[in-house]
């Protein structure tokens, strides 16, 4: 019977350390980077750079499920022909998260996000300078976002999100306040990128 209980107790205390990463009332604290290029030789043909750094806080409303909000820098540089200009902007990002456990060190998790971002955007000459302020961007989105993420310690974890649905609407400004045509643009994508992922680290205390 002494032996029973402690087996009960000691697989208590198993099943607790590995949900003690997602319970009500934990924290998480941590970001995400995202990098992507494009470039193409045909003429006239655009080329585009793109850099997210967003670090992120999160509290778990009920288990395994968190509420927080990222706030950090993106960087872009797009160019049409021998037209360049660079928009850097301030990224707000709310987000709802669930996980999943699928072993005692790697969970699955789907997250909605609101990423909105507010920018300011220069023209680059000839010799790669940029400019004055040209203008001003502002975009909002909605993102349906699948992840992994796998524990190496009771207290972080290691992500790879990947993008899901997401829809996206820029619009960019010049010094007059008035539409830069062609500039903006509404995007639509559903399906997987796993040549585009997030990675991001995530500290849970």
């Amino acid at each position: 019977m002494k032996k029973l209980i402690l087996s009960i107790v000691a697989l208590s205390s198993l099943t607790l350390a590995s949900y003690a990463q997602t319970e009500k009332g934990k924290f998480i604290l941590g970001g995400t980077a995202l990098y992507e290029t494009s470039k193409s030789d045909a003429a006239n043909a655009n080329s585009a750079e793109n850099l997210n750094l967003v670090p992120n806080l999160g509290y778990f409303v009920s288990d395994n499920f968190a509420i927080g909000t990222g706030i950090g820098y993106s960087f872009s540089k797009a160019a049409v022909a021998s037209a360049t200009g660079i928009n850097n902007a301030v990224i707000v990002s709310p987000f709802g998260r669930y996980y999943a456990g699928l072993s005692d060190q790697f969970k699955f998790f789907g997250q909605a996000s609101v990423p909105m971002a507010f920018g300011t955007v220069k023209a680059v000459d000839a010799n790669g300078d940029a400019g004055a302020k040209a203008g001003t961007s502002t975009s909002f989105g909605v993102a349906l976002s699948p992840g992994f993420v796998y524990f190496p310690t009771k207290k972080l974890g290691i992500e790879l999100a990947l993008k899901g649905i997401s829809y996206n609407n820029l619009k960019v400004k010049d010094a007059n306040d008035n539409d830069v045509k062609g500039a903006g643009r509404e995007d639509f994508s559903f399906g997987t990128n796993f040549f585009a992922p997030q990675i991001g680290v995530q500290f849970h205390f």
